[in-house]
């Protein structure tokens, strides 16, 4: 099915069965994540820290996203695979679609970037080319050194308006969903049900969004150094790992 076609998909479960989210970085746990079902594989630059080890988002650049969104689209998933546009990649509408278009050539359905009202001239160039957008609102981990942190959003009158006033510009510039990070619950359930497009919530509580996204490694507990505080691991990987390493060592050493 061609992205814009999955993307629509997604689009039409706005109210209806929630969307799962994963974000996946390579060639097999694409592949095993499609099996499981996922309804989108985010490649998403959060890559920077759970795979390249840097300590933000905002040292990961396009050819670092090519490379990854390459590996994901190399498992042919059913799945709409999601790339993100790193930090420093759309500055204004043309390059947007230059550096948009070369993901979508690496193999992504789809492309997100970061923030609303002032992204909404760059959404609309890229959803008029053909080229399906997802938007990005709450916390926005490119900004995290101007911003001085990672911070909670919504949390008052003033902060929810500037919310839902970059969800609209998002929705009339096209974008088929909208990912809200640690967004206050309240303020997520306001949102999703304030526009037409799915949300995908991540640190915003239960049942706040039509969707939820969630890192990979921090669901299967495989970068135990740092796990957000809203993170649910659902295994110990890393344990899993390191015991089969020893193991090896001693056999190995005899």
């Amino acid at each position: 099915m061609p992205g814009t076609e999955k993307a629509q998909a997604l689009r039409d479960r706005k109210g209806g069965q929630r969307i799962s989210v994963l974000t996946a970085y390579d060639y097999p746990t694409a592949r095993l994540l499609d099996e499981a079902g996922l309804d989108m594989l985010l490649v998403g630059d959060s890559l920077g820290m759970v795979v390249l080890g840097f300590p933000d988002t905002t040292h990961v650049t396009l050819d670092h996203m090519l490379h990854h969104t390459a590996a994901v689209a190399r498992a042919r998933p059913r799945a709409l695979v999601l790339g993100d546009l790193p930090i420093g990649t759309y500055p204004d509408p043309a390059t947007t679609i230059d550096n948009a278009r070369r993901l979508i050539a690496a193999g992504a359905d789809a492309v997100k970037l970061e923030g609303g009202v002032r992204q909404a001239e760059k959404v609309a160039t890229l959803t008029a080319a053909g080229i399906p957008v997802c938007g990005h609102l709450g916390m926005l981990p490119q900004r995290v050194r101007e911003e001085g942190g990672y911070k909670k959003k919504g949390k008052t009158r003033e902060q929810i308006d500037a919310l839902l006033e970059g969800a609209h510009a998002l929705v009339d510039a096209g974008v088929f969903a909208i990912v809200l990070e640690s967004v206050v619950p309240d303020a997520a359930r306001e949102i999703t049900r304030a526009i037409p497009v799915p949300t995908i919530g991540i640190g915003c509580g239960e049942n706040t969004c039509d969707g939820e996204v969630a890192v990979i490694s921090d669901l299967i507990g495989s970068y135990p150094w740092f796990v957000p505080p809203f993170a649910r691991p659902e295994a110990d990987i890393a344990s899993v790992i390191k015991g089969a390493a020893e193991t090896y060592c001693r056999k190995v050493r005899g």
